[in-house]
């Protein structure tokens, strides 16, 4: 299936954009690190683009940040799809301390903040369906999926079981993929992952701070996952694919970005988990 020639034109427009705060209001009670134009980006797809053709998946909601926006656009949009937010739901203290304690959430004992996402996104529940563990270690049934929300590949082995577990349940034409961390220094194998499924995704619309959003146009089968694997290449292949990334990016401007991950992987060979990247690239 090709993709709709307004499609492009759509993103191109960036509509999220016009969301305001008074729009996002009922969202802030629940911490993010997401940008002010990100989450703006999550509640639109889930308001504005979304039809209900397939559930929503948030890989990598970590207490609930992204899967409130989602479950917020819903909500405006008068529907109840499913949303599927998967995480291991643990915190260390500095994580705490940096992350929720900073954003109003009080101090409490223990690493587990699957108690406190619950509590968090109660206002959209019971649409919420919470997944504890490790992405990679868990199952998808098949279901098929509208929008994929991915904020969990830090991995390149977790990244590939990431695909095979949910690419194929895309529809071609009407899903969409939102990289959370595409243009991040520290997971350059996500831009050459997609670069490499090319014949599959489409890219749409760029949001900062790191955000690149793709359509999927074709079936996602056993040849493009093969295609996308990125377990067993080279830092030369990532440095290559990121070229030919910024190429096929050429008119979204976000070239710097990515000589910027190739330079990280000069000055961490070998890197393969994005807390193996410690020298981090000049700006």
């Amino acid at each position: 299936m090709h993709m709709d020639q307004t499609t492009p034109r759509i993103f191109r427009e960036r509509p999220w954009r016009s969301i305001s705060d008074f729009t996002m209001k009922a969202t802030a009670p629940v911490p993010t690190m997401l940008s002010r134009m990100e989450q703006r980006l999550y509640l639109w797809l889930a308001r504005d683009w979304a039809l209900g053709e397939g559930v929503i998946v948030d890989l990598g909601t970590f207490v609930g940040g992204s899967t409130a926006r989602l479950a917020e656009g819903q909500r405006q949009a008068g529907r109840a799809i499913p949303i599927h937010a998967f995480d291991r739901f643990g915190a260390s203290p500095s994580v705490k301390e940096l992350v929720l304690y900073s954003q109003g959430i009080e101090p409490f004992d223990g690493t587990d903040i699957l108690p406190l996402s619950q509590k968090l996104l109660s206002p959209w529940a019971p649409a919420i369906k919470f997944h504890k563990g490790q992405i990679e270690d868990q199952d998808w049934d098949g279901t098929k999926i509208e929008i994929l929300a991915i904020d969990a590949a830090k991995t390149v082995k977790g990244m590939d079981r990431m695909a095979e577990m949910f690419f194929p349940s895309l529809i071609p034409g009407r899903s969409v993929v939102v990289q959370q961390d595409f243009l991040h220094w520290k997971v350059p194998w996500i831009p050459v992952q997609m670069e490499q499924m090319a014949d599959w995704f489409e890219p749409l619309a760029v949001c900062p701070r790191d955000t690149v959003v793709y359509l999927c146009t074709k079936p996602v089968d056993e040849a493009a996952l093969v295609a996308g694997r990125m377990e067993g290449l080279s830092d030369q292949d990532l440095q290559d694919g990121l070229m030919a990334a910024a190429d096929r990016l050429a008119h979204f401007a976000v070239e710097d970005r990515l000589v910027r991950q190739s330079e990280a992987v000069t000055l961490n060979p070998g890197a393969r988990m994005a807390k193996e990247f410690k020298v981090r690239p000049p700006r």
